[in-house]
């Protein structure tokens, strides 16, 4: 029994030793690299893309896009929705009415499929992975998918990010709009499965054909207000036209659906400085908007949204209602001068139609009224006003500085454009204000050159990790569940053994350890084997109380060794130590930290470097401030 006793030490001892090994093998790199305190010289880096054939134009905007969350958590609730709802949804095509003419079956398939958001959703994702190690992939998959969507091959052959970023912001927001048509054609009519009870997928696919022409026709009537008797005469025609079979069909549940974060909406509306008439508003959508620059030698953002946004005067413009009133003011005079009663009754007849044209809408001349020849209608000065109307969630500014000058010849206009950090747009009542997330640049000349991305270093939304276990997580919904668990909040004792997460931490709330205080014993421990609050020195304690104890001890080596009080005697705070036991560097907030990508290439930036590129800033990317 003697002998055993040395042996049971030492097994104990062993234990406490793997214990404490397998404390700092598992919780020291995850620490590391949560809280970016890695106590080697590894530098922080992020996923770069390879440039295999001058693929400058699309790395540098792909990397941007990767840094915008408002993006990136439309793109998770999109896949997310078309992955849990019925395949039946996006089966049936459903024609814009919109649109010139119908689309072909073969783009509005993968409109509704949304196919381009599914590939960016991916690649976005692969670029905010965490590597802990420098790392590069390829942006070939996303213009596989762009290539597959269009059925055409995109030229790599120093191309304009303006126009790649063009083409996928217009395609993202076609695919929404594709995908919400197919959702409320779903709601109003009730979903059909794809496959009819015989098993022939050829039949269904020929009833997705016949009910395109029949939505074709029907989908205009109900926007402009005949709901109810459209939907009555698309399902008599979709059930005449179809002869196979259905089962029965089952609604979907209404939804409010934000929209596409890059879609916005201005309008422009002219008004006679004569006459006082306002045109009818124009309103236009917009993903990217577009900012000529002035040839100056220096400019700023603010000026160059004056090109658009500022009141325009225009001279020798010809207004309708000026021409209605000149033209009944004609007749007038002519009706007072004739004595012929046919001409009399023609000309009162045409002086109502003009009232009525002037009161209701000047821009429709009333037909049977001479008007006379155009080029005699009266001169005016007009005002063009132009006021955004839907502020996107995301703002990408295009500055065009392209020069075109005599026998085709294009240069590029070099000069310096200062722009801010924090942007307000609007008037006094709707107001927003925009924070700069990302910027292209770009090096050399119109025709050649090299494009580079500032993304700003925000704290990492995505994955969109649920903190509360018992509600909706926020990328998917943005309400709680109806009966949701209350969320239990424990009460905070005092405990001797450290904790698992506060492991490495270095203070934990107000409190912290010092190695001069004496510490309790672990609970595990009973009475009869303390002496003074010590643990006897016996062969009688537990495995668990060792590793207490080794915990207690790590907790005290990652902690400074005394808080040195103040002349008042009370203890200071205790300064930030490192995971490697010192004291770290004040960093820099996170929102003055940069990167700037070149392609593989990665660096971190600051703010003032990105606000210096006035020369060579091309693209500039803001997201809407929300608590403003």
């Amino acid at each position: 029994m003697a002998g055993s006793k040395p042996a049971t030490v030492a097994s104990y001892a062993a234990g406490a030793s793997l214990a404490a090994a397998a404390l700092i093998y598992v919780f020291g790199p995850t620490f590391a690299l949560d809280n970016e305190a890695a106590p080697s010289g590894r530098k922080k880096t992020i996923v770069g893309l390879r440039n295999g054939a001058n693929d400058c134009f699309i790395n540098s905007v792909l990397q941007v896009l990767a840094g915008l969350d408002d993006l990136r958590i439309y793109l998770i609730r999109e896949t997310h929705r078309r992955r849990i709802e019925d395949p039946a949804v996006y089966s049936h095509l459903v024609q814009p009415t919109d649109s010139a003419g119908p689309l072909p079956a073969w783009k509005l398939h993968g409109l509704q499929d949304g196919l381009v958001t599914y590939g960016l959703k991916d690649m976005l994702d692969a670029l905010n992975e965490r590597p802990i190690y420098k790392k590069a992939i390829s942006p070939f998959q996303l213009v596989r998918v762009l290539e597959t969507a269009f059925r055409q091959r995109i030229s790599r052959q120093q191309q304009d990010a303006q126009e790649f970023l063009q083409i996928v912001a217009e395609r993202l927001k076609d695919e929404y709009h594709a995908g919400r048509r197919a959702r409320d054609h779903a709601r109003t009519h009730g979903i059909t499965p794809p496959y009819v009870e015989n098993g022939d997928s050829k039949g269904a696919e020929t009833d997705t054909e016949a009910g395109t022409e029949t939505e074709t026709g029907n989908e205009g009537a109900r926007n402009n207000g005949a709901e109810a008797s459209d939907t009555e005469t698309s399902t008599a025609e979709a059930s005449t036209s179809d002869p196979t079979p259905k089962i029965s069909r089952k609604r979907m549940p209404n939804e409010n659906e934000e929209a596409f974060p890059m879609e916005g909406r201005y309008e422009s509306q002219l008004q006679c400085t004569t006459c006082r008439y306002k045109t009818r508003p124009r309103e236009e959508a917009f993903c990217t908007l577009t900012l000529a620059v002035p040839q100056v030698s220096s400019t700023s953002l603010t000026s160059c949204f004056d090109g658009i946004f500022k009141t325009e005067y225009i001279d020798d413009f010809k207004c309708e209602n000026c021409r209605l009133v000149q033209a009944k003011e004609k007749l007038e005079a002519e009706l007072a001068k004739s004595t012929s009663d046919t001409f009399r009754k023609t000309a009162e007849e045409s002086i109502v139609k003009l009232r009525v044209a002037i009161e209701t809408n000047p821009e429709e001349p009333p037909e049977g009224v001479d008007l006379g020849d155009i080029k005699y209608a009266p001169k005016r000065r007009i005002a063009k006003t132009t006021r955004m109307t839907i502020f996107p969630k995301i703002l990408a500014i295009h500055l065009s500085r392209s020069i075109y000058g005599v026998g085709h010849v294009t240069q590029k206009n070099s000069a310096k454009v200062s722009f801010p950090e924090n942007l307000p747009l609007g008037g006094l009542v709707d107001q927003r204000k925009y924070k700069l997330l990302g910027v292209v640049t770009h090096r050399g000349g119109h025709n050649s050159g090299h494009y580079e991305a500032f993304r700003r270093q925000n704290i990492p939304k995505p994955p969109f990790a649920n903190l509360n276990t018992f509600q909706a997580s926020e990328a998917y919904s943005k309400t709680p569940t109806p009966i949701s668990t209350p969320d239990l909040s424990a009460r905070h004792v005092a405990s001797p053994a450290v904790s698992t997460p506060d492991l490495l931490s270095a203070s934990s709330g107000t409190s912290s350890i010092s190695v001069d205080l004496p510490l309790p014993p672990p609970r595990s421990v009973p009475e009869d084997h303390q002496v003074n609050g010590k643990i006897k020195d016996s062969d009688s304690g537990s495995l668990r109380s060792v590793a207490a104890s080794t915990k207690s001890a790590l907790s005290r080596l990652t902690s400074p060794k005394s808080n040195r009080g103040s002349r008042s005697g009370s203890p200071g705070p205790a300064p930030p130590v490192s995971a490697a036991g010192k004291p770290s560097k004040q960093k820099k907030p996170a929102a003055d930290k940069w990167w700037r990508v070149s392609d593989e290439k990665v660096k971190q930036s600051k703010t003032s470097e990105v606000l210096g590129m006035q020369r060579e800033v091309y693209l500039l990317f803001y997201e809407l401030d929300k608590d403003f």
